[in-house]
């Protein structure tokens, strides 16, 4: 199921999230490093959506996110640093 993941940034902090604004279903949050690194330092995904890759498309939101911007990841979240290790295909976005 394709989501409406919303990606949102305020001052040197970021984040991808799915639902409410105040209250998501699904968070992922970075913090800014300087002009050319985000550090993903944490993944929140609701008990109701646990299981259905809602992680990885947080994750994939960011990555195209930073592709377009020219800057890399380093990726402080276990569950992001997990991903990473996992796929090869997304290593290029790695600081």
């Amino acid at each position: 199921m394709e989501r409406d993941i919303i990606l949102e940034e305020i001052e040197n902090k970021g984040r991808a999230y799915f639902g409410d604004p105040t209250r998501p279903d699904a968070e992922m949050t970075y913090s800014k490093a300087g002009d050319k690194m985000i550090i993903i330092d944490h993944t929140e995904v609701s008990d109701a959506l646990r299981g259905q890759g809602v992680g990885r498309e947080l994750l994939d939101a960011i990555i195209e996110m930073v592709r377009q911007k020219g800057i890399k990841i380093m990726p402080l979240c276990p569950f992001a640093k997990s991903q990473f290790d996992k796929d090869e295909s997304i290593r290029d976005v790695l600081s």
